[in-house]
Formats: C-alpha cells, structure tokens, sequence
C-alpha cells in the first residue's frame, strides 16, 4: 500500500465514537457563527520515513511574526474551494508547484483565535523537493518526521493568561523551533484521527 493510500485510509476509517478533537484555540466562540474560510496544506513526503513540511513565518509578518505553520491561508473567491486555496497559498508561499501534490483528502477543520475556520489538505509530496521561501512571508521551510509529529508523547499541553483568562494550548518542540498555537492543535487532531502505525 503507497503513502497515500494509507493515509486515505486512516482519514476515510470508521472511528466510532471518535476521539476527542480540538476544535478551536478561542476560549469561547459561538459554534454556529461562520469564521472566514481558510486552508493549509499538510504535506507529507513519500519517503521510507514520511515527513511533514512546515515553514518559520517572517519576523516582519503583521499576524503571527516568526510562528510556525503550515503553508496556507484565506480562501479567495477564485480558489477552487479549500483544496484549490491551499495548493495556491502553497505555491505563493514556497514555490510547491501543484501538480505535484497528490491530495489525499481533508482533514477536522479548526477555528483560530483570529477567527478563520481552518481546513488542513492532507496531500503526499516527492520528496528532496527544492522549495523556495517567498521572501516577504516565510523566513525558512523545513521538514519535520511524521512520525514524530503524531507521538502524543510530543505533544505537551501548556497554558498562558490572555486577555484575563487562561488559555490552555499544545506545543511541539522540534530541535530550537516551537510548533504551538493552531498548528499544533491541527497536528494533535491529525494525530488522534491516524492513530499512525509504523
């Protein structure tokens, strides 16, 4: 069975009851109101030991300086829904052309403290792509193991004071770089529903 198919798979699998999902990092929000649309790419390497590619945001960036995330954004009229957003963000943003990706299909939608409703793409790449940063946005791309990212013993819950309460969050720490905040949260969910095995 090839990368994709097990990935298809498990996204496609009955869960029964389901696991617990996250579905949001806003404390409280009104589940029926409509964020604004957006997508991100997860891109995963087919490789004997698959990888997720991740990019570091510039420090100049208005929103989300020097975060990491995965490549994506709002979804603009003329996409081709979620799936055409993330593979053009993808290419503005570290010049993956999209006729590499083989979309494998999508995974738990996620809305953010900014108030986007967030769809991950789950797509398989070649890998030893020659990826290229869009200056005004990304500082680096990078890769992190799959397997790695779905451990649950990486995923370490923490928490901080914003706006007067308790915010609770995951972060996932990879060498000197800090995955948190919304990406985090759509790993952990992606996580829970692969229940990944080597």
């Amino acid at each position: 069975m090839t990368l994709a198919e097990r990935l298809r798979v498990a996204l496609e699998a009955p869960h029964g009851e389901g696991p617990i999902l996250l579905a949001s990092d806003h404390f409280e929000f009104d589940p029926d109101s409509v964020g604004h649309p957006a997508a991100v790419l997860v891109a995963v390497t087919d490789r004997a030991e698959p990888g997720v590619i991740l990019t570091q945001r510039t420090d100049t960036l208005r929103r989300h300086p020097g975060q990491v995330a995965f490549p994506g954004g709002r979804i603009d009229p003329e996409d081709d829904g979620a799936i055409g957003a993330a593979l053009r963000e993808a290419e503005e943003e570290i010049a993956l052309p999209p006729a590499l990706v083989q979309v494998v299909g999508t995974a738990d939608r996620y809305r953010t403290v900014t108030g986007y409703e967030v769809t991950p793409i789950v797509g398989v790449v070649p890998p030893d792509l020659v990826l290229v940063p869009a200056e005004a946005e990304v500082a680096a791309v990078f890769e992190v193991p799959l397997a790695f990212l779905l451990d649950t013993a990486n995923h370490v819950e923490a928490s901080t004071q914003y706006q007067g309460r308790e915010r609770r969050y995951y972060e996932i720490l990879w060498g000197e770089r800090r995955i948190w905040g919304a990406t985090a949260a759509m790993i952990v969910n992606l996580s829970r529903r692969l229940r990944w095995t080597a």
